[in-house]
Parts: C-alpha cells; sequence; structure tokens
C-alpha cells in the first residue's frame, strides 16, 4: 500500500490538532471546549482510517480480479478493520 500526501497531510493536520488541545489544557481552558477539539481530532482521525481502508482496498480487490480470483476475502478484511476501529 502506498501512503500519499493527502494521507500525510490529513495526520499533520490532526498532529497539529492534538497540539492545540494540549495548549487549552495548559490555559486550563473549559473541558467544555477541550472535549469540543478532541471530537473534532476523534473524527478526523476516523475520515483518515476511511481513507487508508478505502485506497487499500480498492488496491487489493484489483490485484486479486488480475490473478483471476474473487476479491471476497479482501473485501471481508477491509469491513473488519473499519469495524474494529470503530
Amino acid at each position: 500500500m502506498e501512503y500519499n500526501d493527502s494521507m500525510r497531510n490529513r495526520l499533520k493536520r490532526i498532529e497539529g490538532q492534538i497540539r492545540g488541545v494540549l495548549d487549552m489544557m495548559e490555559e486550563q481552558r473549559d473541558c467544555r471546549d477541550v472535549v469540543t477539539q478532541l471530537s473534532a481530532v476523534r473524527s478526523a482521525v476516523d475520515r483518515t482510517i476511511g481513507l487508508i481502508v478505502a485506497s487499500n482496498l480498492e488496491a487489493c480487490v484489483r490485484d486479486e480480479l488480475e490473478r483471476g480470483n474473487s476479491p471476497d476475502q479482501v473485501i471481508k478484511e477491509a469491513v473488519e478493520l473499519l469495524v474494529k476501529s470503530r
């Protein structure tokens, strides 16, 4: 699997969000604000997981079809990854 710039950029943004949350905690900001930002981080991580699994699934299905195999197992594993990430 190849991890592209879009995926890396998403993680860099998440890294920045985490630093922001840490700063908020150092500043003793209201817990509602901190939790709101943590929810945004979680949402960004979930979207990134979905992007990585979808990209991997696409490549794996293509490989299986080129080999003349059924992609059923690859699809099952991708679904299990998504379920596990929740």
